[in-house]
């Protein structure tokens, strides 16, 4: 079998920058232990697969231990691959997934996704939570992930992380964020359960990242900046039950898996 692969970075117009995430288009849909073993040897944060149905596609994500329910820079690579190679007429694409039918726009260079919010609730730090990031956040939410709340961007960098404390969470990942400098706000995020230790950039971490700032803000649009070494930007806006995040893409590398 012969399957076209993709790697894309995404929220980002520089290669090697942003996040890469392998895209995978198949004519139709195979075993989930074949994806995860694809995905596994593709040792990215995410590689997505895709199948076309009728005028929209069927969209999977995959880490290189498990499937998960939402990802978004693998979301935006995946439209990006059909934008740019399958269908270059086409300026939205619609996907059905594991969270529902997520749409994808093209405006030029930018891609805009519209993806659930994800408000978190507040809750009290545990203290696998706090020794895992090495410093106790001013507040912290649940949601599928902890969001750890800090006072500067200094502390964000200055995170000392231990992922074993972190894997001992009932939680996907954990979000920890602060007021941004050159941004409405930065973050980080961290899911050493799923194989991935620091995410590059995190699409679905702004689900409940926007739904916070914007209280805090008072205010619906954002710039966001993601502070891991590759770095990220997004550009956001809350919509009540949904969150608009939108960035660019440039493609790394294209071909074929021979399984």
């Amino acid at each position: 079998m012969r399957i076209p692969i993709y790697q894309i970075d995404a929220f980002t117009d520089e290669q090697f920058k942003g996040n890469p995430a392998a895209v995978c288009p198949l004519e139709k849909w195979i075993e989930n232990d074949l994806m995860q073993s694809i995905a596994a040897e593709n040792n990215l944060a995410e590689t997505a697969f895709f199948v076309k149905k009728g005028k929209d596609y069927e969209l999977k994500w995959f880490t290189p231990k498990a499937e998960i329910d939402l990802c978004g820079h693998a979301t935006l690579a995946a439209a990006y691959v059909i934008f740019t190679y399958l269908d270059e007429s086409q300026m939205n694409v619609k996907f059905h997934t594991k969270s529902g039918i997520l749409e994808v726009s093209k405006d030029r260079e930018l891609l805009t996704m519209t993806f659930p919010a994800r408000e978190g609730e507040k809750c009290e730090a545990p203290e696998a939570l706090i020794r895992g990031l090495g410093k106790e956040p001013i507040e912290t939410y649940l949601s599928r992930d902890f969001l750890a709340v800090f006072e500067s961007e200094q502390d964000l960098l200055d995170l000392e992380l231990n992922m074993e404390e972190l894997k001992k969470l009932d939680a996907f990942g954990v979000i920890a964020t602060a007021k941004g400098n050159e941004s409405d706000f930065s973050s980080r995020f961290f899911a050493p359960k799923a194989g991935v230790d620091e995410d590059p950039v995190t699409g679905s971490a702004h689900c409940t990242l926007v739904p916070y700032w914007k209280k805090v803000l008072n205010k619906s649009e954002f710039t966001a900046l993601q502070l891991s070494e590759r770095g990220g930007k997004l550009y956001c806006e809350d919509l009540g039950d949904k969150v608009k995040l939108s960035g660019e893409a440039v493609a790394y590398l294209e071909g074929y898996i021979h399984v």
